[in-house]
């Protein structure tokens, strides 16, 4: 080869890599140009609707990079076949074009998992259709982004040379390998597949409120391998998703969020009950997180020294039920200390009837009392 020969030869490859540079700069101007045209064409036309606003906002990268390279890819494959690294350039185009594809598949799902979440907000009285739809959702979603993930990855690999000797060479030695990955992968697996059961039967949701190992909280998140518990005293309790499939706990708001609350306290046989009564039902009457549903005082149990009172009220959730009950306790304590400071259980001994007479039949012969016994006024 002579000197001009070679000359021309590499001025027509500079050529052609300058050409195909040009050609990729006017590629990108172009699409980006006709993203953001496309964008504002496709927010007109949706005049506001959820899901196209989230996707739009939340997808607007990754579609601005999917036809990018998309426009860089069509470029490359008109390009002249003397272009210096046509081949790797192309290569990696293609294994851009996969990637970006999947970044936006994700972000489409990230999109309708968001509008189903602002369709059915769960700061509302009655909010179980929200909180049911809005678990299947981000679990839904959790599993949904690992399918594409790994579905991404896959075509990923087929691009690489040899992929399928490698594929190959894994199935020819399965035979171990395989026992030893499906049992370090099965907790992995198992809390995967609990995922999906937890999403479609639903034993808990999105602001559920548990009783889990004895602690009190409500659900605040539902992760792809875990439940987030907030305890009530702003803990996080984090538990296994595979937990709540193979034990028990309780779940107060399973089928609706209203929940009866109970007051237990004993009191002296010597105190009525309807004053009573009619003392928890001005304060339920006059608390404004009482349901107007249920009031009731009932002797639930009594023994030699004592009678237990069982005061049961209701509430729109447990927070509220916790809070009333709470009010309900103080105010009949309060109640009972001011109007029958005698009805208060406690262990006494008397040889004198007169003092374990109300204060109100007592002689006032017995008002000084000088350790322990009684003594006329002077």
């Amino acid at each position: 080869m002579d000197l001009i020969t070679f000359h021309s030869l590499m001025g027509g490859r500079l050529g052609s890599a300058l050409t195909v540079l040009l050609s990729a700069i006017v590629a990108t101007l172009i699409t980006v140009t006709l993203h953001r045209g496309g964008i504002s064409l496709i927010k007109r036309l949706a005049n506001g609707r959820p899901f196209t606003t989230n996707l739009t906002r939340v997808a607007f990268n990754a579609s601005q990079w999917c036809m990018i390279v998309f426009g860089l890819r069509i470029v490359l494959a008109g390009a002249p076949t003397d272009t210096p690294g046509l081949v790797a350039m192309s290569h990696i185009a293609s294994v851009a074009l996969i990637v970006a594809l999947t970044w936006f598949a994700m972000k489409c799902i990230e999109s309708l998992s968001l509008t189903i979440a602002q369709l059915n907000p769960v700061d509302v009285a009655d909010n179980l259709r929200a909180r049911r739809l809005i678990t299947q959702a981000r679990v839904l979603t959790r599993s949904a982004h690992a399918i594409v993930l790994v579905l991404g990855l896959s075509f990923v690999l087929l691009t690489l040379p040899g992929a399928r000797q490698i594929g190959a060479s894994l199935l020819a030695s399965a035979g171990v390998a395989g026992l030893v990955a499906g049992i370090a992968a099965r907790p992995v697996l198992g809390n995967f597949i609990a995922g999906l059961q937890i999403a479609f039967s639903q034993p808990i949701r999105i602001d559920d409120v548990l009783i889990v190992n004895g602690e009190w909280g409500r659900v605040e998140e539902i992760k792809g391998t875990y439940v987030v518990v907030r305890i009530w005293d702003e803990r996080r309790l984090i538990v296994p998703l595979q937990w709540f499939i193979e034990n028990p706990f309780e779940n107060w708001t399973h089928t609706s969020s209203t929940i009866l609350g109970t007051v237990f306290l004993w009191l002296d046989f010597s105190v009525p009950i309807e004053p009573l009564r009619a003392e928890l039902e001005r304060i339920c009457n006059d608390s404004p997180i009482w349901d107007q549903r249920v009031c009731k005082v009932q002797v639930t149990d009594a023994n030699d020294r004592a009678m237990q009172l069982r005061f049961l009220i209701s509430a729109q959730n447990a927070g509220d039920a916790f809070e009333l009950r709470c009010v309900i306790r103080e105010g009949i304590l309060g109640y009972v200390a001011e109007h029958y400071p005698h009805g208060l259980p406690r262990v006494r001994s008397s040889l004198d009837p007169l003092e374990m007479a109300p204060p109100a039949n007592r002689p006032e012969a017995l008002d000084t009392i000088i350790d322990g016994h009684p003594h006329a006024k002077a």
